[in-house]
């Protein structure tokens, strides 16, 4: 297993304390786009994938935001397959 890999089970299985870095190392590593315009949220986008995952960069992210970008992890995985 792959480390962004580990790193994507461990969020799946505790979504709290996580950092807006952490997310974007995996996003990366699965060619998820991000963007932040100089705002306080990051927004991650798979195309394909319709949802969007908006996530503030406030320490600590709310594990619901978490969620959700890995629920938009899986579908880019499930859509490079």
């Amino acid at each position: 297993m792959v480390a962004y890999e580990k790193l994507l089970a461990r969020m799946r299985n505790n979504p709290r304390d996580w950092r807006i870095d952490d997310l974007k190392s995996v996003a990366n590593r699965l060619g998820i786009d991000w963007r932040n315009e100089g705002g306080s949220h990051h927004v991650f986008s798979y195309p394909g994938v319709e949802e969007d995952a908006c996530v503030p960069a406030h320490r600590p992210i709310k594990p619901v935001y978490v969620r959700q970008f890995v629920e938009l992890a899986n579908k880019a995985k499930e859509l490079q397959s």
